[in-house]
């Protein structure tokens, strides 16, 4: 059985299915997205659904990213709103609208309001990882941990191991190389998908092999022993 790690997708629905098909997860294998589905590219409905149909003949587990923070919270007001749309929210909206008109909360399906609010979860952990979309505070233990360090905090050379000793596994801070970011004691595969030259990356967790899918769906494969080690 592997564990599988996806990165944020982004509304990039053309780079996962090529991914899923290179990777070839099994009903054995889990599948852990680490968040970030909606926004910024042409189809985070596609991609929702995407999840929501794997999850019928898969083991998977979905986190919740601070994009899917910012869709829920839209629903609380007026003001709320634009902050979502102007950080890709309206490219999310728009693949949800119906012919001829531009996307409304309201076209949003109960499912995916249901997927964002109950399914997604914050963080899940296993005997020798942690998987969040964005960083954990090192001194406190899971349940303990802030909402906006789950959400909001970028893996920088500052941040120290978790105390539980345990390697975390992240997204959100989008490598410029296009390559995961391996430090020892965190591996962050947020590869800018929606970058021009950004791509999608899944990551067998414990044979440190990757797949990557661009924005058209190539793919290549490699290991996190061929990446430069310098930070």
């Amino acid at each position: 059985m592997r564990i599988l790690a996806i990165g944020d997708i982004h509304g990039h629905l053309t780079a996962l299915d090529a991914l899923l098909a290179a990777v070839k997860p099994t009903p054995a294998d889990s599948l852990i997205f680490l968040g970030d589905y909606v926004d910024r590219g042409p189809n985070s409905r596609g991609v929702i659904d995407r999840v929501l149909q794997l999850e019928k003949t898969h083991r998977v587990v979905a986190l919740r990213g601070n994009h899917e923070q910012m869709m829920m919270d839209s629903r609380g007001g007026p003001g709320l709103l634009p902050t979502w749309l102007i950080n890709g929210g309206e490219a999310a909206l728009a693949s949800y609208a119906k012919p001829g008109r531009e996307g409304e909360l309201a076209d949003v399906p109960p499912a995916h309001w249901n997927f964002l609010d109950h399914v997604c979860v914050d963080w899940f952990e296993t005997d020798d990882f942690i998987f969040v979309h964005g960083g954990l505070a090192p001194h406190l233990s899971l349940p303990e941990q802030p909402i906006p360090v789950l959400r909001w905090q970028k893996l920088t050379p500052a941040v120290k191991p978790h105390f539980s000793g345990k390697t975390m596994v992240c997204g959100h801070t989008p490598q410029p190389s296009g390559l995961p970011l391996d430090v020892g004691h965190a591996i962050c595969i947020d590869t800018g998908i929606y970058m021009p030259n950004g791509r999608l990356t899944c990551l067998d967790v414990q044979s440190g092999t990757f797949w990557q899918a661009s924005q058209q769906g190539e793919i290549r494969e490699l290991n996190l022993d061929d990446l430069d080690e310098d930070y």
